[in-house]
């Protein structure tokens, strides 16, 4: 099977990028049963080192998953982080906003739900739906009641620039507070999209996932990507760099998502709590004491 460089998926600070030029399928020279099997060991890994993190209690690991409907964002999710102990870690769906949500900056939301020291945090869907999603309707963004943007005239290109600064300072602020943050972009071709709807349609148990209005959002699907193409030219950093996921095959998608974050995350200088000499010498007495425990 082909190796995986983590490298060839990073979206480089600095370097404008085209995003039809980013491959939306990887041929791993591999049958599906083989990728599973590494999925299976590389999720393991990552579980290992999310104990280390956990008894830790530092650092925090965000990873966010943003892509197009049927990218395959939910499955990843319930795949790549299968191994991982439920206690030590969040998983986050963004629906609509809530009226408490649209009386608060567009962050805020996500602010509540980023995760503690020594937590993983999954957001299924991330703050760049405000430079989106937003971007495409933005009407969405009057209905944000911001003073001074009073009508559609105000959004102009110099308020999506201020958004992409501040979401840069948000994340700068995450990263110098002990926040790993991991940014996948699942990369879907318009064709297999098509594919998955079509199934969604055919299959009972996934019609329930299908909506007339994700057909309207299809039609407008190559100002998607010059948004998404704006959003990683923009806000790839140092601290928090996007790497791209090409989509186009779930299992080696879900590998390629894994071996991203199991790089990142063996990187870290973080191990198991040591117990000095005196604490270890207790530990014998607690020993002894259970081994004469009477019944």
């Amino acid at each position: 099977m082909k190796k995986i460089n983590p490298k060839d998926f990073l979206i480089k600070p600095r370097k404008k990028i085209k995003i039809d030029e980013l491959p939306t399928r990887y041929d791993l020279d591999a049958d599906k049963e083989k990728i599973e099997d590494e999925l299976r060991k590389v999720r393991r890994k990552i579980a290992k080192l999310q104990t280390k993190i956990y008894a830790a209690g530092t650092p925090a690991v965000y990873i966010g998953i943003q892509g197009m409907d049927t990218a395959g964002k939910d499955s990843m999710i319930r795949e790549v982080f299968k191994d991982i102990n439920p206690s030590g870690i969040f998983v986050y769906d963004f629906k609509k906003p809530t009226a408490e949500e649209h009386a608060h900056d567009y962050i805020w939301r996500h602010y509540k739900k980023m995760p503690e020291r020594g937590m993983f945090v999954v957001h299924n869907r991330t703050h760049y739906e405000d430079v989106l999603i937003a971007r495409i309707h933005p009407q969405l963004v009057l209905a944000q009641n911001i003073y001074g943007i009073n009508s559609l005239k105000d959004i102009t290109d110099k308020f999506w620039k201020q958004r992409f600064r501040q979401i840069k300072d948000f994340e700068r602020l995450q990263t110098e507070n002990g926040t790993v943050m991991i940014k996948l972009f699942l990369h879907l071709s318009k064709e297999e999209q098509k594919n998955r709807f079509l199934r969604r349609i055919r299959r009972e148990d996934k019609q329930w996932k299908f909506n007339e209005a994700d057909l309207k959002e299809r039609k407008r699907w190559d100002e998607y990507m010059k948004a998404y193409e704006d959003v990683l030219n923009n806000t790839s950093t140092s601290y928090a760099p996007w790497y791209f996921v090409p989509a186009d095959d779930k299992p080696t998608a879900r590998l390629i998502a894994a071996k991203i974050i199991y790089d990142i995350l063996k990187q870290l200088d973080v191990d198991f709590p040591k117990l000095s000499d005196e604490e270890k010498k207790k530990f014998e007495e607690y020993r002894q004491q259970l081994l004469n425990e009477k019944d």
